[in-house]
This record gives C-alpha cells, structure tokens and sequence, in this order.
C-alpha cells in the first residue's frame, strides 16, 4: 500500500517552523543611530540602539525571558561582527521604557500588506497544586497585533479574553479604519 502523504514536503514543512529571521540592518547603522540617541542626552549615555531593543522587545514578547535573551544575544555577538550583547538588566529597563508608536492612519487607497497575530499571556500565578485542588482554570487575556510588513509599523494592538479569536479583532479594526475615512 502507497503512502499518500508526501513525507518529504511535510517534513520540509516541520524544518520551516523552527527558522528564524532577524533583520540585521541595525548592526550597519549602530554607531550612526546612537550618536543620534546621545546627542543631547544628559546623564548616562545610551549603550545599544533603540532599533536593537525594538528586535530584542519582540523576541522577548514571542519566544525568550529577559536572562535567556542575554544568553542568546550573546551567542549571536559570536557570530555577527560588532554585535555587543547586553545584559538582561538593561533589556529590561529599556524595553520598560520604550513608547510604541501606532499607526493612527493607513493609507487605504494604497496596497497595504499586513501580519497578524496573536498570543496568549496568563494573568494569574496560581500554581498547579491550587488548580487541581480548587478545580481553578488559569487566566489567560489573549494580545492580538496587527504590522504593516512594509512600514514595520504597528496598525492595531487589542487586549481581549482568551476565547476571542484574530479574525474578529481584524474585522472591526478595519470597519474602524473605514469609519474613519467616510
């Protein structure tokens, strides 16, 4: 009996999932940005760029804790020439510092192409004891965002419970971006 999956493609598909792609363009750009950062700066200059602490925010929020993405970025120095690797501390206080802008307007009459997503982030510290004694489900608030993959800027940022799903936050994102414009 042949087999009609096609083990090749769908092993080809597994590989995919664990890529990682980093825009390295901020490594170019380092000294330029922060001599821009420092240029009036009173106190303690800044070390690391706001463009490295953007990438090193997002892969906190998806995929690493603070002292992981140290060792992380650590093992990446090794490999990408001036790359200087911070310490968990200092991505903290800046990624707790950094102001996310928005985008308050998309250019509708133009192709706009977007990515979605979405993820969940416990609310409560219950622990697996208090759980299963108490029959407590564990909180969860789901965080969905909406980028513009060409500008890289944010379009939408909404906060929900956990059984709201992407495709409704888009829907009345775009109806209020229509709204908007009429």
């Amino acid at each position: 009996m042949s087999s009609l999956r096609d083990w090749k493609g769908y092993n080809e598909a597994l590989v995919k999932r664990g890529l990682i792609l980093l825009d390295l363009d901020f490594v170019a750009d380092w000294s330029r940005e922060l001599k821009a950062m420092n240029e009036r700066k009173e106190g303690a200059k800044y070390r690391y760029p706001e463009s490295f602490i953007k990438l090193l925010a997002v892969v906190h929020a998806y995929v690493l804790p603070y002292r992981q993405l140290e060792g992380f970025m650590r093992a990446l120095s090794q490999h990408v020439d001036d790359l200087k690797a911070p310490d968990y501390t200092t991505i903290w206080w800046r990624v707790a510092k950094m102001n996310i802008d928005i985008a308050r307007n998309v250019e509708l009459d133009k192709d706009v192409t977007i990515a979605v997503d979405s993820t969940g982030i416990k609310v409560s510290n219950r622990g697996e004891w208090i759980r299963k004694v108490w029959k407590v489900k564990r909180g969860f608030i789901k965080v969905h965002i909406a980028v513009d993959t060409k500008t890289k800027q944010i379009l939408a940022i909404e906060v929900t419970r956990k059984d709201v799903g992407t495709e409704g936050c888009l829907v009345g994102w775009w109806r209020v971006q229509l709204r908007k414009r009429t």
